[in-house]
């Protein structure tokens, strides 16, 4: 296969610094970008750890029991960005309008899971598992995913990666997986429970795996790494108008946006951002969820714009452990609730709309009295992206024993 270094810099972020060898690896990834014109569709899915207050990040502005149960931490009528004369976005979440106009967005509300726990580590496990209330599941249901699924034209280092120092649940299963910290560090870890506990960087889990997983494509990961290393990516110049914030979110984002620029072959991608947990001083347009909803949609945002074209083949899917309880505590706080939001964005999204059914908040609605009620599972919601953006048709696999059928789907993609 012969392959111009030109068109391998037509088709990469990263341009090859001090080297007139181009890895094997990314070799084909940018032959079949300029040679097939294939496209590559990519899943994003991010975690808002700590149990968000859906209540006051999507705003049921209409609905007098919200207003009567918050008295302190609500967010005024005046304040919020209306979406549909009922519910309203928050005013942190301004970055989020061009997207919703655009119809790009889309929200659904009161989604959760049907187990009833409020305990943090047993809810989140149970969100990237992918089977609620089931404690032995081995892996997860984004890494079961790609199960199924064509690989890219690429190897699969980057196939399946989280930006973090450590691969999450959600991604640990049989699918090559790796964990980036910092590209600019590096440290990158993978799936490989065999590696040393000490081999923090890629090399050195390279160096000591024996696993045949690792081996089959280990060489070329490392090639790919070494790539990286050589395009200093310290340099990296986002597009015009993506103003991505400080923080480690932030620099996620970013980072990853630089990996998918790169044409390394991304089909699925996770990361998080923690700062939900407000059981004291909440706060309402000011206040701690005004400061971290800010981070969240500019780094989104930032993102969105970052990707530029590559944006109508992402599709970015939001979750959270459980939202809070419908009145406010005595320390003008929430405490654990039920039911959450979900926010969904990318090209092929029908967005400009709340999607699933709303409960209501008056007192004989609430879930165990207290609580806004689940009335759309969130592996409703995922299994749509995995089915009709993914293309991996068998959802028995990736959600073992829920009855999860097209039919069912809330057609929030086109």
């Amino acid at each position: 296969m012969s392959i111009t270094r030109r068109v391998f810099l037509k088709n990469s972020s990263l341009a090859v610094v001090g080297t007139a060898a181009i890895p094997a690896f990314l070799t084909r990834a940018a032959y079949a970008a300029e040679s097939l014109g294939a496209k590559n569709k990519r899943l994003v899915v991010i975690f808002q750890r700590g149990a968000a207050d859906g209540l006051n990040i999507v705003v049921p502005h209409h609905e007098r029991a919200y207003y009567a149960m918050r008295p302190s931490i609500n967010i005024p009528r005046n304040a919020v960005f209306d979406l549909d004369g009922f519910f309203g976005l928050h005013p942190s979440l301004s970055p989020f309008q061009p997207l919703w106009k655009q119809r790009h967005l889309a929200i659904v509300h009161a989604v959760g899971s049907p187990d009833p726990t409020r305990s943090h580590f047993d809810a989140q496990d149970f969100m990237e598992s992918g089977t609620p209330g089931i404690k032995a599941t081995e892996d997860g249901w984004l890494n079961r995913s790609l199960h199924s699924l064509p690989q890219p034209a690429s190897a699969d280092a980057f196939r399946a990666i989280a930006l973090g120092p450590s691969l999450p649940r959600i991604l640990s299963g049989s699918e090559p997986a790796v964990a980036i910290n910092n590209i600019n560090d590096f440290g990158v870890g993978g799936n490989n429970p065999k590696a040393s506990p000490n081999a923090n960087s890629f090399e050195a889990m390279y160096e000591h795996s024996v696993d045949s997983v690792l081996h089959g494509t280990g060489q070329e990961t490392f090639d790919a790494v070494k790539m990286l290393r050589s395009a200093d990516p310290s340099k990296y110049k986002p597009a015009a108008a993506a103003d991505y914030p400080g923080g480690h979110f932030g620099d996620s984002l970013k980072q990853l946006a630089q990996l998918i620029k790169a044409n390394l072959g991304v089909q699925v991608a996770f990361t998080d951002i923690g700062g939900w947990d407000h059981h004291v001083n909440e706060g309402s347009t000011q206040g701690q969820i005004a400061n971290v909803l800010h981070e969240f949609s500019q780094s989104i945002a930032a993102f969105w714009t970052d990707l530029g074209d590559l944006a109508e083949d992402t599709v970015v899917v939001t979750m959270s452990e459980f939202g809070r309880t419908a009145r406010e505590n005595g320390n003008r706080g929430t405490d654990h609730g039920h039911a959450n939001v979900m926010f969904v964005m990318g090209g092929p999204v029908k967005g400009g709309k709340v999607y699933g059914r709303w409960p209501g908040l008056d007192q004989s609605q609430l879930y165990e009295g207290r609580d806004l009620a689940v009335t759309t599972d969130f592996r409703q919601v995922l299994g749509e992206a995995v089915y009709n953006h993914l293309g991996n048709k068998d959802l028995n696999q990736v959600f073992p024993g829920f009855d999860n059928q097209p039919g069912k789907f809330l057609k929030y993609l086109g």
